[in-house]
């Protein structure tokens, strides 16, 4: 089962963070653009698993397309709404590979590069984790502080806040991955030093930055630490040594 939640898990997060458009995002309501976005979806299950036409890939591109009309339609763009979204998702990943466990193994990966399996799946399962600590951390982030945004519009290089969040739980992501988590309290001393002069001067600059930087950093533990859970799960990396 956790191989093919692995794959299954790239292939979502590859299509919804990665190769979906800014211009699908704003046009889901147009039924040819949620129909593109459901095709989307199933290339990259398909690609990722291996497997083509199974009727468990058709079944997850279903419940996609249902659970992505839902959110075009809703009237609210909040964190709550994101977070469903995905929350919904995510179970519908999760259903299927307890469906249908053997579905990475049964794919064309499986069968053509049994000895290529761990590696593809722990490489998958990284990837998945980069791109949801970084870039789906950054709607997460962004859709928490916009209610925020009207009372405090902080200085800056234009999106420059956005470049720091990125870095900073990417940076999080690798150091929890090599095992260095006391790594990260010198990032937050870092970036307190850096932001101390403006925050100091002005109490909403302080605030925001300090609500901002606590869920950044929350978001990108919890991915990673997801991440690891994930990876226990996978067959382990063998690395063959050469006899002398």
């Amino acid at each position: 089962m956790a191989e093919t939640l692995a794959a299954l898990l790239f292939a979502h997060i590859l299509a919804d963070f990665v190769l979906q458009t800014s211009a699908m995002v704003e046009n889901k309501r147009a039924p040819g653009v949620l129909l593109a976005h459901t095709a989307l979806v199933l290339a990259t299950t398909m690609a990722a698993t291996g497997q083509v036409a199974h009727p468990a890939i058709l079944a997850l591109g279903a419940a996609h397309l249902v659970i992505d009309s839902i959110k075009a339609y809703a009237t609210q763009d909040s964190l709550a709404a994101f977070l469903t979204d995905q929350a919904a998702h995510i179970a519908t990943l999760l259903a299927v590979a307890a469906y249908a466990p053997d579905l990475w193994a049964g794919g064309i990966w499986a069968q053509s590069l049994p000895a290529a399996q761990a590696p593809m799946l722990h490489a998958m399962t990284l990837a998945a984790g980069l791109i949801a600590t970084t870039r789906a951390g950054g709607f997460a982030v962004g859709k928490l502080m916009q209610p925020y945004a009207a009372a405090y519009t902080p200085d800056g290089l234009p999106q420059g806040g956005k470049l720091i969040g990125i870095l900073e739980r990417g940076l999080i992501f690798l150091m929890l991955l090599m095992g260095q988590p006391n790594a990260i309290g010198f990032l937050i001393a870092a970036k307190s030093v850096m932001r101390f002069e403006t925050a100091s001067k002005e109490q909403k600059a302080a605030e925001y930055v300090i609500i901002g930087t606590l869920a950044s950093f929350a978001w990108a533990i919890a991915v990673t630490l997801s991440v690891i859970t994930l990876q226990a799960a996978l067959p382990p990396l063998e690395i063959a040594l050469r006899k002398p």
